[in-house]
């Protein structure tokens, strides 16, 4: 439906840009949601805590409107270089990291994907 209102001249990018504020904005209250409810459980919830947490800032970011595709891409091949180095050292990396690290991975990419499912 976009693509026909974008042919039809109907659909701008303030359009784009908004749906992109909304959507991480529901993204991040519902992030925020499970990482308070996670950190109150305590114990083993905590790693879900630290997964979750880590995405705020860059949900928190787009929402604001300062999605910025080709930073966001510079940090998804980073994000991915990280994680690709642990593959054979995997043992050495804590859980607590490696929940942090594939949080990033997650939101990132998903911003990404969003920002071209237009």
């Amino acid at each position: 439906m976009d693509e026909i209102l974008r042919l039809c001249g109907l659909f701008n990018e303030a359009d784009e840009s908004a749906e992109m504020e909304t959507f991480a904005q529901k993204r991040h209250d519902g992030a925020e949601k499970i990482a308070m409810a996670a950190k109150e459980k305590g114990g083993p919830a905590l790693l879900t805590y630290h997964h979750f947490k880590v995405k705020l800032p860059y949900y928190k970011k787009a929402a604001k409107g300062n999605f910025d595709y080709k930073e966001y891409k510079k940090e998804y091949k980073g994000l991915c270089k990280e994680l690709h180095s642990h593959m054979n050292s995997i043992e050495n990396m804590n859980q607590t990291k490696f929940q942090e690290l594939v949080g990033k991975l997650e939101v990132v990419g998903e911003l990404l994907i969003k920002s071209q499912s237009k």
